[in-house]
């Protein structure tokens, strides 16, 4: 089991803001109120079709948690159900404002995400299911108005723990020569959720994940469980209709496990996680089994709760604030051919994919813009952010690297449902995720701008400014720094579109078809001081590109790759590193790429390549095990090339080889080549470029030092 737990700073700093002597006024209410539908069958949504369900296998519910510090109130209500529209919570709120007097600002509202319950809104080709819709708003405000009148002396605890195994990235990236077609009948597919199992057409996930499973448990003053409020980035499970999935079977494990009885109220809420779910895809098919799964993460956090540290000195805040976007309207074409699809279904509801996306085309041009609500909370030293919108991990591990406050969770399809919201790289992957419909509509920079708006947000709860976001170091790092390199790049950037050059001169840039934050060489020495994980990019049509560096006579380039392709699938499997002019169609230069079919090279084996009129092949040794993480230095010391793999001081590759590349103005190019042909499928990580040709001593020091640390 691959998790741990982080307690100790929350234990000191849950009271926040206010001293100790005006922050003992800590209260909390908590109420679970029953939405399951009343009227039988309820069309189900949640997927790309309508269902429907006569049957209520597990009850539904509304829970809600109404804090109070004597001078601010907030209520928290998270509800069984995939997604609600932000009217529908809206007259929620204002039915318990009503009521209880807590101002609808200081009010979040948030579903599960649960795909087998009624359907409180339209979603794809699935209607509404009107009547129970309609019941819906008056048992939220029921049970936050039922929490309020429940308000008593609380203490409050909070823990976080890394659970790694039981949410993965579902998204995963497809070989180039086999991409899939989108509903609109154009073959644009690069990453898509769901490729199966050890599926040989994919090649790995397309993001990170967020594994952080954050619980904020509430006491009464003498110490009784009286609520817990968990939030984690896995999407659903997967059940039959009508059921609350594994989020209800948590909550209930969760509470029996801590013997609290009818009045403890434990909720699961929605993190970031819209690329994640509990599938392993790179692994084989396992048994399907939803209540293990919801023991096994209630087990988890069952253990974080054991150790946790109470406080009643306890202050709130809360901000919320609108922000307007822009969706992506289809153009004339692709209107032409909505209308051909609509005029051939007669009036009819959507059989097939193509049929509801056509649909979609209009609800886009009917509302061509969204008003989004979003909030920060923060409890003690503890902050929340509410988004609309179904969000990948990597906007989650944003949010939460950059908070002023210890722990942040962030809970998703809060106040609203606007659909996925990519972050700009991967609109150019294409996918489920990306297809413009109100599930994924809004403009391709929505993603950045909705993370400005919630740190800024966090600023203002926390009262302090955003932790600043800085290259991870690590001892390997710091030793290809001190080999002295004009450049290098960790590329462990969450927004990565400008990768940072270490030795401080200008950044790289990566063009579309990258994807970033994915785990790059394992080991101790990759770990800065922040003990992230190491992170790499993934080359998927796109390359890295380091700028303002041309070099001259000798120079060495020095970085870690992992390919992810069959070396049997084209004649060039991938280029490595690529230098000379740039987009010259008879690619003079010097390109160093992982054989595949041609005659010329050896599948699966480094060579160097100088370019189509030259013509000049050099050939490694030794073959390159595939979806393993290699180290490779290319140096060229005049018209020697010499080409070094792994730490050995032999080389793999010791030719002459003639210079065809202009003396200036050259391109310098990772994951690909120069005139973008056979791009590298895979991964790269920590490239150094230096203005000197490395020895063979100095090729072995930099590959001993990303091992030593781990021989200790």
């Amino acid at each position: 089991m691959r998790y741990s737990v982080s307690l100790a700073v929350l234990a000191v700093c849950l009271g926040g803001l206010r001293s100790q002597a005006e922050a003992h006024d800590f209260r909390a209410g908590v109420a679970a109120i029953d939405i399951s539908p009343e009227t039988l069958p309820a069309i189900i949504n949640g997927g790309f079709l309508r269902r429907d369900a006569d049957q209520v296998r597990d009850p539904l519910f509304a829970r809600a948690f109404v804090l109070d510090d004597g001078q601010t109130r907030i209520a928290l209500c998270v509800v069984d159900t995939c997604m609600m529209p932000r009217e529908l919570i809206d007259e929620a709120k204002a039915l318990a404002s009503d009521r209880v007097g807590i101002p609808t600002d200081r009010m979040m509202v948030s579903a599960t995400h649960t795909h087998t319950a009624p359907a409180a809104m339209g979603c794809l080709g699935c209607p509404v299911d009107p009547v129970y819709a309609a019941s819906l708003p008056s048992k939220i405000a029921e049970a936050i108005i039922t929490a309020a009148n429940r308000l008593e002396p609380a203490i409050l605890g909070a823990a976080v723990v890394d659970d790694f195994d039981h949410t993965f990235c579902r998204r995963w990236i497809y070989r180039s020569d086999r991409m899939l077609t989108d509903p609109f009948g154009h073959r644009t597919v690069r990453a898509n959720m769901h490729p199966g199992h050890q599926n040989p057409d994919a090649i790995g996930p397309s993001g990170p994940v967020d594994p952080a499973l954050s619980v904020l448990a509430i006491q009464t003053a003498d110490g009784k469980p009286l609520g817990v409020l968990a939030n984690y980035s896995m999407h659903y499970y997967g059940t039959d209709a009508i059921s609350s999935d594994y989020f209800g079977r948590f909550s209930t494990t969760l509470a029996e496990e801590l013997g609290g009885g009818e009045g403890l109220v434990v909720s699961m809420s929605q993190g970031t996680s819209g690329d994640l779910m509990w599938m392993d895809y790179g692994a084989p098919t396992p048994n399907r089994d939803v209540l293990a799964y919801a023991d096994a993460v209630a087990e988890v956090a069952l253990g974080a709760l054991k150790n946790l540290s109470y406080r009643d000195d306890v202050t709130l805040a809360m901000a919320e604030a609108p922000l307007t976007l822009g969706r992506r309207l289809p153009d004339d074409d692709r209107q032409d051919w909505a209308r051909s699809v609509r005029s051939a279904m007669e009036g009819e509801e959507p059989r097939a994919i193509p049929e509801v996306y056509a649909l979609e085309q209009f609800h886009l041009l009917d509302v061509p813009e969204r008003e989004l609500k979003l909030q920060a909370i923060r409890i003690g030293d503890v902050a929340i952010t509410a988004i609309p919108n179904e969000v990948y991990g990597i906007t989650g591990l944003k949010l939460k690297a950059a908070s002023p406050l210890p722990i942040t969770m962030n809970i998703e399809l809060a106040n609203g449902a606007d659909g996925y919201i990519p972050p700009p790289e991967q609109h150019a992957l294409g996918g489920y995720t990306t297809w413009p419909a109100r599930t994924a509509g809004l403009e391709v920079e929505a993603e950045p701008k909705i993370v400005a708006t919630l740190v800024e947000l966090l600023e203002t709860v926390s009262g302090s400014s955003r932790r600043p976001v800085r290259p991870q170091g690590g001892s390997y790092a710091q030793s290809v720094v001190e080999a002295g390199p004009i450049a290098t790049f960790r590329l462990d950037e969450l927004d990565g579109s400008r990768p940072a050059n270490l030795m401080g001169g200008a950044p790289a840039h990566v063009e579309p078809g990258v994807a970033l934050a994915l785990p790059g060489p394992e080991g101790s020495a990759f770990v800065g001081a922040n003990e992230e994980p190491n992170r790499a990019i993934h080359c998927a049509g796109g390359r890295l590109i380091a700028d303002q560096i041309d070099l001259e006579g000798s120079y060495s380039l020095a970085f870690w790759f992992w390919n992810g392709l069959p070396t049997d699938a084209r004649a060039v499997t991938g280029y490595l590193a690529s230098i000379g002019p740039d987009a010259n169609p008879d690619a003079p230069g010097d390109h160093l790429g992982i054989g595949g079919t041609h005659a010329d090279l050896q599948a699966g084996r480094l060579f160097v390549f100088n370019g189509n009129s030259a013509n000049d092949v050099r050939v490694g040794r030794t073959e390159l095990p595939r979806r393993e993480w290699c180290h490779v230095v290319l140096v060229r010391d005049g018209a020697r090339v010499r080409v070094f793999l792994n730490g050995n001081p032999e080389p793999e590759i010791d030719a002459e080889l003639p210079v065809t590349r202009p003396i200036a103005d050259n391109l310098l190019v990772f994951g690909g080549r120069t005139d973008r042909f056979a791009g590298l499928e895979g991964k790269l990580d920590e490239v150094a470029v230096f203005d000197r040709a490395l020895t063979a001593e100095d090729v072995a020091s930099l590959f001993e030092a990303a091992t030593s640390n781990d021989h200790d």
